[in-house]
């Protein structure tokens, strides 16, 4: 398909873990998130932007990722989208229709080649933005560990209209499916796994003040402040209670279609990877936590 129907845009994410609803107030009294909507096991938080929820909290006996959530346009280019999906052999879970949850909106899902599930909504009820200094307004990107790059990229790029923006050298493939340089990053890895999600400030002093907030309750970053080569945008990781990466960014590159082109970006030049050189080389403590745990992907297959 020479001209694939597109993802719209990155809408957030749902993660799965132990009791993790239980760590909402590690989100909202520390992070900068707010309690959109929640009932018995689950619970999802919003930022300043205008989408309904950014992050979700899912109680379950594993831990991953439950969906990663994506938005479209309109009905039209949703069936569009799952026609394509369709044609290309993908394991979609069911036509479109109206969500029956919390969140609701009408779309579909589908399972992606690591057994990842991913959810595209529209016609959901939007919320007013807010102009608010040093809070979240979205999740500005979803960083995946998987076995197959290679595959996962050619999938993301057939089946849901996915364009490369860059590499890190043979270890990272940066995805997009609007001008944000990437939605979607793939790590070459040893098996499915989260790696981490960032979350976007409004600038680079929000983003500096949430790093701050974060320290004045002990809260220290795993890595960084830094700033990264492929996207330009400024990083700190922490850890969550559920042990999960999640990062703080900002002014991530606008990609301009008609003149950007890929590059290959080393990562054995320290400055290509932390143009600031303020933070350094991650440590092995944070490649093991960026490793994340083994995935069992969808349906949730209970361990014993």
């Amino acid at each position: 398909m020479n001209n694939p129907i597109r993802v719209g845009h990155l809408r957030g994410i749902v993660m799965r873990a132990p009791d993790i609803t239980d760590t909402a107030d590690f989100y909202t009294k520390l992070w900068g998130l707010r309690i959109a909507q929640s009932e018995e096991g689950i619970t999802y938080l919003g930022g300043t932007g205008s989408e309904p929820f950014i992050y979700g909290l899912k109680d379950s006996d594993t831990y991953g990722i439950e969906y990663i959530h994506f938005g479209m346009k309109n009905r039209s280019d949703m069936d569009a989208l799952y026609a394509q999906v369709v044609a290309n052999g993908a394991s979609a879970l069911g036509a479109p229709a109206v969500f029956d949850d919390l969140i609701g909106g009408y779309g579909f899902e589908v399972l992606d080649p690591d057994n990842r599930r991913l959810r595209f909504t529209t016609d959901l009820q939007m919320k007013d933005a807010e102009d608010v200094f040093a809070y979240p307004r979205k999740v500005s990107h979803v960083v995946l560990n998987t076995p197959d790059m290679e595959g996962l990229e050619r999938w993301y790029q057939e089946v849901l209209g996915f364009k490369v923006s860059d590499y890190s050298a043979d270890q990272m493939v940066f995805l997009r499916c609007s001008s944000d340089h990437h939605s979607i990053a793939l790590v070459r890895a040893k098996y499915p796994a989260i790696n981490h999600v960032a979350f976007e400030l409004p600038d680079l002093d929000s983003y500096m003040r949430a790093i701050g907030r974060m320290k004045q309750q002990g809260q220290v970053p795993s890595w960084g402040p830094g700033r990264h080569g492929p996207g330009n945008n400024p990083f700190a990781y922490f850890v969550s209670p559920s042990g999960y990466v999640i990062e703080f960014t900002s002014e991530l590159q606008q990609i301009d279609e008609a003149t950007h082109q890929a590059q290959v970006w080393s990562r054995t030049d320290p400055d290509s990877m932390d143009r600031w050189m303020t933070a350094g080389p991650p440590t092995p403590a944070q490649r093991t936590v960026m490793a994340g745990r083994i995935d069992p992907g969808f349906p949730h297959l209970k361990k014993d």
